[in-house]
């Protein structure tokens, strides 16, 4: 198998006690994901945390095929799993066994398991497309299908007073696309707005990835993660990646607005399930 376009690592679970006792380096070392989008390659991160797989793919002069890795052990990287890319960047189309999917910045297509074919494209080599990857186990095939910005489930929520006026788009939710477990959403933050998800909270259920975009290059995302009463944070910049394990708070604060893209695999698909941390709770 030629992996010449492919690049993948691999993180391990840990525990909210191992958790607790690491440094800056450590922190970002398990749960911190950068250079996501490097020219005509397929960065892939293969986690422990619901084996989710968190990737990103920036075509520019090359069409990137969808390429199965090693820990997938598979002949096609969809046998078992499922797929849910993204698109940040300039237009683009992902191509699933001869199907194109045309996408503009934020739109996002979900790919059932069993597709064999999938290569990935931009309309514009000098303005390339910039696919988000997402991709979990899944049980059963699902009908693969397009969902464009405008057709997600919109939620404004939030107030300026408290910093977090913001609107949340929810890509994928009960009365919409069915999945296996991927549950994928973004959320955009007004102008003057810089909190994110809190007040906190916690899923046992499920873990959490959260890519945070729309940066300007000296703007910083402080990410809030670690048991209540044991937070700490990692530094996020444009384009970059955090794992939330199921035991983590995930929220953040950022030196100006910006937006980021969640996303969820384990037991559990509804969104409510969640348990609420009181802010005195929080350490």
């Amino acid at each position: 198998m030629d992996h010449k376009h492919t690049e993948f690592s691999s993180r391990f679970a840990i525990d909210p006690i191992a958790a607790a006792a690491m440094g800056t380096d450590e922190l970002r070392h398990n749960f911190h994901i950068e250079r996501l989008f490097q020219p005509d390659l397929v960065s892939l991160t293969y986690t422990h945390y619901d084996r989710m797989i968190v990737g990103g793919a920036m075509p520019a002069d090359k069409v990137l095929p969808l390429e199965a890795i090693k820990p997938t052990g598979t002949k096609a990287f969809l046998d078992r799993r499922e797929l849910i890319a993204v698109n940040i960047g300039g237009a683009g189309t992902v191509t699933a066994d001869g199907l194109p999917y045309e996408m503009a910045a934020r739109d996002m297509v979900y790919l059932g398991m069993g597709t064999q074919q999938v290569s990935l494209a931009s309309a514009d080599p000098e303005k390339p497309a910039k696919f988000y990857l997402l991709s979990a186990p899944a049980h059963q095939a699902y009908p693969s299908q397009l969902i464009r910005i405008g057709d997600a489930k919109r939620l404004d929520l939030g107030s300026q007073a408290t910093s977090n006026e913001r609107s949340i788009f929810q890509f994928i939710h009960a009365d919409g696309v069915k999945t296996c477990q991927l549950v994928v959403g973004m959320t955009q933050l007004a102008p003057g707005s810089v909190w994110n998800t809190m007040p906190c909270h916690v899923h046992d259920r499920r873990m959490e990835a959260y890519l945070y975009f729309d940066l300007a290059e000296d703007a910083r995302v402080f990410h809030f993660m670690g048991e209540p009463d044991e937070t700490r944070h990692i530094v996020m910049r444009n384009e970059e990646a955090v794992l939330s394990p199921g035991w983590s708070i995930h929220s953040g604060a950022g030196t100006s607005n910006y937006a980021f893209i969640w996303a969820m695999a384990g037991d559990n698909v509804d969104y409510t399930d969640v348990d609420q941390v009181a802010m005195d709770q929080l350490r």
